[in-house]
């Protein structure tokens, strides 16, 4: 039986830090404010001129490091972000050209901070079907080139960074072997307002007067989207978990999306996970959205944080609406 399994992971973070400092005197927030509201200490934002590719061609080198594989042996790239280096091409194709690969598949997908999730079904799904034998994942995000410096919904959370897996085709007919078991998605277009950039698109191109309105910035509404994802997970993971016939007791590490520390809490206590088994990053890094789940995947690999045989479970929430989970034996 086919089964794909990531064999290599890999992160990266541009070396500007950013402290709640900064982000809180426009704000007027003393930096342990920030702290208390989001769990958020530093974050690390990109140089000018420093594009998603950038941050993205870091990570997916580590990752092929990690893995022993050569940039010219991959058979797909998928990028996931939300901040693209141009409209077209593709920043997987910058990714392809600045890695030295071959002429292999690459293309972007855009499904907010679930994206790396979405990815990473895609590469499953494309390696269990027999299409490729290995693919290489990344999110790259520069988030705070659309960052309104007075906007509290969203000022504070916000970092860019990297994080990336090589995923290679296995085969094993034993069930309890290393690899994806399986990977859900879930989109609700009907609350695609909670998170959104409005202008930039073919519905409201970019212009003068939606750059006074601030348009072409990120907007949220963090209180709705905090309800939403903490529901909407708690029911995927659930759901998730029966069908391969787990239990919360079962797992040994959770590492989801880095969006904000009280909806990690609110998410372990709700589903009855211990304090060890939540994998968090977010102090360190922000918000970095469809990055901050691999960038956390690959620091707790680095810090010896996960074993052979371990049950590791995925999770995301991001705009669109779009969620996702996952399980992965390691």
């Amino acid at each position: 039986m086919k089964r794909s399994r990531i064999v290599g992971t890999g992160s990266y973070v541009p070396p500007r830090v950013v402290g709640n400092e900064e982000v809180g005197a426009p704000l007027g927030l003393h930096p342990d404010q920030i702290m208390a509201l989001t769990g958020i200490r530093t974050r690390h934002w990109a140089e000018p001129g420093q594009a998603s590719s950038d941050l993205a061609l870091v990570a997916g080198q580590r990752a092929c490091e990690a893995a022993g594989l050569a940039p010219r042996s991959l058979d797909a790239i998928l990028v996931s972000t939300t901040s693209p280096d141009s409209a077209f091409p593709s920043t997987a194709c910058h990714v392809q050209r600045a890695l030295g690969a071959g002429p292999v598949t690459a293309f972007d997908l855009s499904a907010s901070c679930s994206g790396f999730l979405y990815g990473l079904s895609m590469a499953d799904a494309m390696i269990r079907s027999g299409q490729i034998r290995n693919c290489l994942v990344i999110a790259a995000e520069v988030k705070s080139c659309s960052l309104d410096a007075m906007d509290r919904e969203t000022a504070m959370l916000f970092g860019d960074g990297a994080g990336a897996v090589v995923v290679v085709q296995e085969e094993s007919v034993q069930p309890d072997a290393a690899g994806i078991l399986g990977v859900r998605l879930y989109a609700e277009g009907a609350g695609h307002g909670l998170i959104t950039i409005p202008a930039g698109g073919s519905r409201k191109p970019g212009g003068p007067e939606t750059v006074r309105a601030k348009e072409h910035l990120l907007h949220m509404r963090g209180s709705a989207v905090f309800r939403a994802a903490v529901r909407r997970l708690e029911q995927a993971v659930a759901a998730l978990l029966k069908e391969f016939g787990f239990t919360v007791d079962d797992v040994t590490r959770v590492i989801a999306h880095q969006a904000n520390a009280r909806i990690l809490e609110q998410l372990r206590r709700r589903l009855g996970l211990s304090q060890e088994a939540v994998y968090s990053v977010i102090e360190r890094y922000g918000n970095t959205s469809s990055a901050s789940l691999p960038i956390a995947l690959d620091d707790a690999v680095r810090s010896q944080r996960l074993a052979a045989g371990d049950l590791v479970l995925l999770g995301a929430f991001g705009g669109g609406l779009t969620w996702a989970t996952g399980l992965v034996r390691w």
